[in-house]
């Protein structure tokens, strides 16, 4: 099987979206699948066509013109031999003009189109006038649509009946992934001179956004009364908006920038807990990454997260119910540290059992060949 791989999330970009599709392509291409990476790319780059391990990067730069940028990648491919342009499916991942793209080389090239929806591609995507057309279009034109959140298979099967939905839940791997001593130490030392005694420990790490229910959770953490019984700690982009509601003192509170996954260790080992009160959601890596070092999660059951946080693992809630989202704070701050030490165990536990790349790889594998036959 040879693909052409479409996304604008591929490293040397970063976040979640970028790791996701790196970590899904290595493992495809280590199982022997062929994969050429089309990664259309919003950074000032050279245009170029490289080799990689198992395939080809073909760094396609938007800039100001996507389209001459799309055309050009034709023109590139189309260029090639026939045996280099022998395409066995066309994938999709992530991206308005990955989507938009995909149809069209699908067709040019006479292979099968693989959508591979992620979070807001499809959540918010759908509800896009600027977006909505592209997403139809590969939804309509795909041979399978693959999701991150079992929640998401019946809203795409709705929108397009005839279109055959396959659920992939996302997968970390965890060989490496663990919290040293001189992390765990380094989070102590923090932790002595930035919380109060006494204090649980919340993080929230990545989009630090009122749609990913920040706002939300601080609303839930004054009308419990609670909030003097919490420290958070903020990771990454902060909405002004939630900036604003931080400076004002409602709860205490530590700010740190965006920070690589490796970064985030030290972190991870400072919570006591990391929050995810999304409204909508795909599966977060921050989710399994915090869950695979045995954090317990405080969740509501947004897209993907039902599939992998319940009360055996944390403190879960549904997805913009302020009542229930509370109750939820009111159990993280009564929870004993014996109990919230085996929430996390179980997290921990759950994720190394059911969320495993070799399990994602084996079922991406499973539709490519699939659709080979």
């Amino acid at each position: 099987m040879r693909v052409l791989w479409l996304t604008e999330h591929y490293p040397p970009s970063r976040g979640g979206m970028a790791e996701s599709c790196d970590r899904i392509v290595r493992g495809l291409r280590a199982a022997g699948v062929v994969i050429d990476v089309a990664h259309l790319t919003r950074r000032a780059r050279p245009w170029q066509v490289t080799r990689e391990h198992g395939g080809r990067l073909l760094t396609v730069p938007l800039e100001d013109n996507p389209e001459h940028a799309l055309r050009r990648l034709w023109t590139t491919l189309s260029a090639e031999p026939a045996r280099d342009r022998a395409y066995s499916h066309v994938v999709a991942f992530g991206g308005t003009y990955a989507m938009a793209a995909a149809p069209i080389l699908s067709a040019w090239l006479a292979a099968p189109l693989v959508t591979l929806l992620r979070g807001n591609d499809f959540d918010t995507g759908v509800f896009s006038l600027r977006r909505r057309g592209a997403l139809m279009d590969a939804l309509r034109a795909s041979a399978r649509v693959c999701v991150v959140a079992r929640s998401h298979a019946p809203l795409v099967s709705a929108l397009v009946p005839d279109a055959r939905v396959s659920w992939v839940a996302n997968g970390i791997d965890t060989r490496d992934w663990r919290i040293l001593p001189s992390e765990r130490e380094k989070a102590r030392i923090w932790r002595e001179s930035h919380v109060e005694p006494g204090r649980r420990t919340l993080g929230l790490i990545g989009q630090l956004k009122n749609k990913k229910g920040v706002g939300f959770l601080l609303d839930a953490l004054h009308a419990s009364g609670r909030a003097g019984e919490f420290h958070l700690v903020l990771v990454g982009e902060l909405e002004e908006v939630v900036a604003e509601r931080l400076d004002a003192g409602q709860v205490a509170c530590s700010r740190l920038p965006f920070l690589d996954r490796y970064e985030l260790l030290a972190v991870y080992a400072a919570c006591d807990l990391v929050a995810l009160p999304s409204f909508y959601d795909g599966l977060p890596n921050v989710a399994l990454e915090a869950a695979a070092l045995d954090v317990p999660l405080l969740a509501s059951d947004a897209g993907g997260l039902a599939d992998l946080v319940d009360d055996e693992i944390g403190f879960t809630f549904r997805a913009g119910d302020p009542h229930a989202c509370r109750a939820a704070v009111d159990r993280a701050a009564d929870a004993a540290v014996e109990p919230l030490a085996k929430l996390g165990a179980a997290a921990g536990e759950r994720v190394r059992r059911d969320f495993t790349p070799a399990r994602e790889t084996a079922e991406y594998l499973a539709v490519l060949r699939d659709l080979a036959e």
